[in-house]
Order: C-alpha cells, then structure tokens, then sequence
C-alpha cells in the first residue's frame, strides 16, 4: 500500500514539506517498531489505551537511547524524570487519559517483573513510562474506568499495522474544535548512502478553535464549538532507527514543535506538550560485563536533515488524526464535528 494511501492527510492533497514518507507514512516504517490499542466506547466513556512497543526484545535488559522534551509542562506524565536523567527507554511507551497513568504504570511494572524477576530484587527498579491528554469533554474521566488488563490488552495488540483517529487513548481526545486523537506519519533520508526512516505518533487534544492552519494556507473554523481558549495536550513520540545518543535525542524532539506550530499551535497556559524520542539503532544493555561501550552516533552537521524530518512528520500526524476521526458525541452529548466533514462540506 503506497504512503498516499496510508495517509489520510495525502488523499484530500495536503502535504506537508518536501521530504519523502515511509512505505506506510506510519511510525511502524521505523523496522521492530508496533502499535496497539484499546478502545472504551460506552455509555458515557469515550477512552483507552495506546502502546508503544519500541523493539520485539525485553526492553529492561536491551534498553534504546531516548530523550524527552517538555515543550509545556502543564502535564501528569509518568517516568519522564529518568528518561531525562538517564538518557534511555525500558518499557513500552503508554498513552492514556490523565486519570489513568498510574493503572498504566502499574501494568508495566507487573509486565518488567514477569519478564525479569531481578527487578526490585538483585536489580533496580523500572521506570515505567506512561504519558496523557485529558479526554474529559467527550469522556467520563472521574470514572477511571480503565484497568491494568486493558494496558495489557493495548500492548499485546500491538502490529505494525494500526489504526488511526478516534481509538485507543485518542478515543475521547479533542484538537482545534474538531475531533482529535491518534495520528501517525514518517519521513525518510539517506545518511553515507543508507536510507533512515524518522517516523511520528501524536495523541492530539490540543488548540484553539479557529486556529488551525491547513498547508494550503486555508484555516478551517468548526461551528458550534464552546470551547474558546487554548485548553489541551498532544504527546509526540518521535521513533528513529539513526544511530543518536540521548542529547541529539534531545535536539530531535524539540523540532517537534515547529511541526506543531506550523498547525497555529502556539503552546498554551493549559496545555501539555510533550516529545520523547528514541533511536533503534543500538540496544544498551542492562546487564554490561564492560566498563566502556561504542556506539555509532550521527555527525552534528547532518543533523539537520533529522529537525526536518521530526517537524513535517508531526505536523502530518496531527492532521491525520483529526482526519481520520468521525464526529463524536460524549458525555453530556458533548460533540465534535470532524475535520474530514469540514473537507466534504468546502469541497
């Protein structure tokens, strides 16, 4: 299936920079990397969870190089402090509702330990790294409705081939007035005549109604939207299979938000955003007999390439979430209109 195809962004024509996607235009173009959710739609719920899986190996013992960035830090993440400090990622990465970041670490500490009993034992403890948006608008969010099997659930369901839109922890997630949720792109270079792919998933609940800035220049306003203010979260995890360290990580992550400003986002009081990227490319062991290990690291001076690639991937992602997302009422009969709808409705 060509990207054009994969994208819902590309078929109704809007591209967004020059580079070229990956064979799906998917974060899972980056090779080991899949995605799994589960999705609550009933009653008043409109949530659930998002994994991440990173690589098919135990992740305690074969760590990968990451780093985050805190655009705005108005967020209730897990595990983000040791990601920062360290420098790498040991779990699957969950997404979810605000409410349910401690049932998502939970489910990841019990999964590390029924994979590595040394855990809190003859080994340190592991950093559970769970991240949100608050779907509260669509969704009941004081039921904490979700549990540690549906963590589970989202992380044994994980493929290479995923879905897009209003599923799992996008389910209930709201972004410019319009329908959010999960939203995946890639882009691919070539670095000493090999060709690297930079692949990107966003869980979008973010900016103003009205703010909205299509590639083409064209500004779409969704009516009947109460919601005034700045008021939401996106969570970007940037995957990469270029040999990075941590810092360049780092540096990565934060070209994520000039994709997001290139939508009209503008990071407001209320919202929490946030980038974490990791690299593939090479597995740090937990258990090291060495006191010193190399590792291939990238030029500084070809980084750039990689800034681009990290702000046209998002800035796709995010429209393919909101174009892949059907108007939705939630609790209350709250709605949002979709931006697929506004697309029919201009055209």
């Amino acid at each position: 299936m060509s990207s054009a195809k994969k994208s819902p962004a590309r078929l109704l024509g809007l591209v967004c920079g020059s580079m070229q996607p990956g064979p799906t235009c998917q974060i899972t173009d980056v090779a080991g990397v899949t995605v799994g959710h589960f999705t609550m739609k009933e009653g008043d719920h409109r949530t659930g969870f998002t994994a991440i899986l990173p690589h098919q190996g135990n992740l305690f013992r074969e760590k990968l190089a990451a780093a985050v960035e805190v655009i705005n830090g108005f967020g209730k993440s897990a595990g983000l402090v040791q990601v920062e400090e360290l420098g790498t990622l040991e779990t699957p990465v969950l997404l979810t509702n605000t409410f349910s970041v401690g049932t998502g670490v939970n489910a990841l500490v019990k999964k590390a330990i029924a994979e590595n009993s040394e855990i809190g034992r003859s080994t340190g403890t592991v950093n559970s790294l769970v991240l949100e948006c608050n779907d509260g608008y669509l969704s009941d969010i004081q039921a904490m409705a979700l549990s540690e099997a549906d963590a589970v659930s989202a992380i044994e369901s994980a493929a290479a081939d995923f879905e897009q839109g209003s599923v799992g922890a996008g389910t209930g997630m709201s972004a410019f007035g319009f329908k959010g949720g999960i939203g995946s792109a890639s882009r691919v270079f070539d670095l000493d005549g090999k060709t690297y792919t930079l692949g990107t998933l966003v869980l979008s609940n973010f900016g103003k109604p009205g703010d909205l800035v299509l590639p083409d220049g064209r500004m779409p306003q969704p009516k009947d939207v109460k919601q005034a203010e700045e008021r939401g979260s996106v969570i970007i995890v940037l995957a990469t299979d270029a040999p990075l360290e941590s810092r360049q990580l780092k540096r990565i992550a934060k070209r994520a938000g000039a994709g997001l400003a290139r939508l009209g986002a503008y990071y407001g009081n209320g919202s929490g955003d946030i980038a974490l990227a990791f690299s593939t490319a090479q597995k740090i062991n937990h258990f090291e007999g060495r006191d010193i290990i190399a590792r291939d690291i990238l030029h500084e001076d070809r980084i750039d390439t990689l800034f681009k690639a990290a702000a046209e991937a998002t800035q796709e992602a995010v429209l393919n979430s909101m174009i892949a997302s059907p108007a939705m009422r939630g609790r209350g009969r709250n709605k949002r209109p979709s931006l697929a709808d506004w697309f029919a409705v201009d055209d």
